[in-house]
């Protein structure tokens, strides 16, 4: 046996640098991360009924999707939660089971419910899993002494669409996750003498700021070897425009929206807050892609946060903050990895040298 690998040489040594390469290769495309990947078991199934009490939610919405989800194959265990506003399904599937195919299953079960209460949004699906969870935490909150004055109950909006994006864009990263904070909301009071005055009602207010507030296609017109596709315009862009809505017409005056009420731009009701250094803020959790290595995201993330300080938040009065870094264990393991490796590499060696006596023999154990 050692005769043939002496008498081939070449084609040994050509097969160990080949192991070494592919062993190489393999080592550098390892996921570096605190906790190992768990195989995705879990969908949930999030359905928004926006000032819903958590009774209705159950009865018209929960019953209704449990109804359809518990023919779902291979379905382990189904948790269901009503909240204000909010219903949330939990189903747990065994190991083994192809994720995606459940999915596509568990849309077509939510598909089968008839009908929704008005108002309440498309259900949302996401399958995650516990190795998924956020590493690095942000917050972003105004500059020393708040110059601008900024409310940051009103910047909720800003953060989603300029803040979000960008970090998302950063490969590896699978969800940025925003607390504190409320979105934008336009928000109409009405005066019950008013209304009474002019015989309305609230229903035929909210019905006609829906008719009015829709862009609605309005055909096309055919002009020789030309075709022109009308659509009318019709969402309000500005509060002036909805101030000035004509709700009815009584004799030969028009009755306007400002005439009863008053509109104002504000945020939803603040149901989540963050602090930060004593200051209100909105706080960023960085979530990443199964099998991406969380260093990886780290350094090419951390320009990007630098870049977006300094080209987008403190022209508006902002900065962000890193609170909380997971990734520094996972650097602080591998060097405790590597300083061990390094001891035990070189107490093998010495032991080697000790019973051997020779450097000679010591050197090609320690190479082999």
């Amino acid at each position: 046996m050692f005769e043939g690998s002496i008498r081939h040489g070449i084609i040994l040594a050509v097969a160990v640098l080949i192991m070494c390469v592919l062993g190489i290769a393999a080592a550098l495309r390892i996921p570096v991360q605190m906790i190992p990947d768990l195989e995705v078991r879990t969908i949930s199934v999030i359905t928004g009924w926006p000032g819903a009490t958590p009774q209705d939610v159950e009865k018209e919405i929960l019953i209704e999707q449990e109804r359809y989800l518990r023919t779902v194959p291979n379905l382990h265990r189904m948790t269901s939660f009503a909240e204000t506003g909010e219903a949330y399904i939990e189903l747990e599937f065994p190991f083994g089971v192809d994720i995606n195919e459940t999915l596509i299953r568990v849309s077509n079960a939510l598909s089968q419910v008839s009908s929704y209460p008005e108002n309440v949004d498309q259900p949302r699906l996401f399958s995650s899993s516990f190795s998924e969870n956020a590493f690095m935490y942000f917050s972003i909150i105004p500059l020393k002494g708040n110059p601008h004055q900024i409310d940051m109950d009103m910047m909720y909006d800003f953060v989603e669409d300029q803040v979000r994006p960008r970090m998302e864009r950063v490969q590896g990263v699978s969800e940025v996750q925003i607390r504190g904070g409320s979105q934008r909301q336009v928000q109409i009071q009405l005066d019950p003498a008013k209304l009474a005055q002019r015989g309305l009602t609230l229903t035929q207010v909210r019905d006609a700021i829906r008719a009015r507030n829709a862009d609605v296609s309005a055909g096309d017109i055919d002009s020789g070897k030309r075709r022109y596709l009308l659509r009318t315009v019709g969402r309000f862009d500005q509060l002036q425009e909805l101030e000035e809505l004509i709700l009815t017409r009584q004799g030969s005056a028009n009755v306007r929206l400002k005439d009863v009420g008053t509109v104002t731009l504000d945020h939803f009701e603040v149901r989540d807050t963050a602090w930060s250094e004593g200051e209100r803020s909105i706080r960023l959790a960085v979530r990443r892609e199964s099998g991406s290595n969380v260093i990886s995201i780290k350094e090419q993330l951390l320009p990007v946060i630098d870049m977006m300080e300094k080209d987008l938040l403190e022209p508006n009065g902002l900065r962000i903050v890193l609170i909380g870094d997971d990734v520094r264990y996972v650097q602080d393991s591998i060097r405790n990895v590597w300083t061990n490796l390094a001891l035990g590499a070189l107490l093998a060696t010495l032991v080697m040298y000790l019973f051997l006596k020779s450097g000679s023999a010591t050197l090609v154990g320690v190479l082999s």
